[in-house]
C-alpha cells in the first residue's frame, strides 16, 4: 500500500502520510519491508546494466567486472544504503530535538526509509541503456526525495508549528544530500580497494 500513496505523499501533507501514521509501524517494520527490499534495487540494477550494457552508462571499465566482484561491490553497497538509512533517522530525530521537539524513533526512521523511495526507484532507469537518461532520473528523484522530506515532517514527526516543520525538512534534506552523495563516494572507495585486492 504503501508504494501506492508516494505519488499523493509527494504534494500533500495528508494523504498517504496519516495512513502511514496511523499504522504505527515500529522502525524495525520500516527496515525489514521498505528499506532492505528497496536497496537491492541499485546494486542488482547495477550489476545489469555492467552485464548487458558495458560501457552503455558507466565509463567502460578495462578489464570488465567480473561477476564476483558485482557480487562483492553489490553487498558493499547494499550495506552502506542500510547504514544510511538508520544513520539519517537518527539524524532526523536529533534536528527536530535540537528544535525542542521529540519526534520518538519509529516517526524518523518511517521518515529516512521512505524518503529515499524515489532514489532507490531511479535506479530502474538502467534498465535504458543512455546515461543522460540515468542523470536526468536521478535528478528529479533527489527532487522528489526532498519533496517527501518536506511534506513527511509534520505528519510523521507530529511538528504542530509550520516554521519548525519547514527548517527541519530543510536540514534534513541539505545534511541528506552531503550524506547520500558521502555515501557514495565512500562505497566507490571501500569498492575500489575491495576489487583490487580480488584482483591478486
Amino acid at each position: 500500500m504503501l508504494m501506492t500513496h508516494i505519488p499523493q505523499m509527494l504534494v500533500s501533507e495528508k494523504q498517504g502520510w496519516d495512513e502511514i501514521d496511523r499504522s504505527h509501524h515500529p522502525a524495525a517494520w520500516f527496515m525489514r519491508y521498505l528499506a532492505m527490499p528497496m536497496s537491492l534495487l541499485p546494486p542488482v540494477m547495477y550489476a545489469y546494466a555492467e552485464l548487458l550494457h558495458p560501457g552503455a552508462i558507466f565509463p567502460l571499465q578495462v578489464p570488465a567486472p567480473t561477476v564476483t566482484q558485482l557480487v562483492v561491490s553489490g553487498i558493499v553497497f547494499y550495506g552502506l544504503q542500510l547504514a544510511m538509512v538508520a544513520y539519517m533517522a537518527m539524524l532526523i530525530q536529533r534536528m527536530a530535538e535540537a528544535r525542542d521537539h521529540d519526534p520518538g524513533r519509529d516517526g524518523a526512521f518511517a521518515l529516512a526509509a521512505i524518503a529515499p523511495v524515489p532514489l532507490w526507484l531511479s535506479s530502474l532507469a538502467l534498465f535504458v541503456p543512455s546515461t543522460v537518461f540515468a542523470i536526468a532520473t536521478v535528478a528529479v528523484a533527489w527532487f522528489a526525495s526532498a519533496a517527501l522530506i518536506r511534506h513527511g515532517v509534520r505528519p510523521l514527526l507530529h511538528v504542530s508549528d509550520e516554521k519548525k516543520a519547514h527548517y527541519i525538512a530543510n536540514v534534513v534534506t541539505m545534511t541528506g544530500v552531503a550524506a547520500w552523495i558521502g555515501l557514495i563516494v565512500a562505497a566507490g572507495f571501500v569498492l575500489s580497494i575491495l576489487l583490487a585486492w580480488h584482483a591478486f
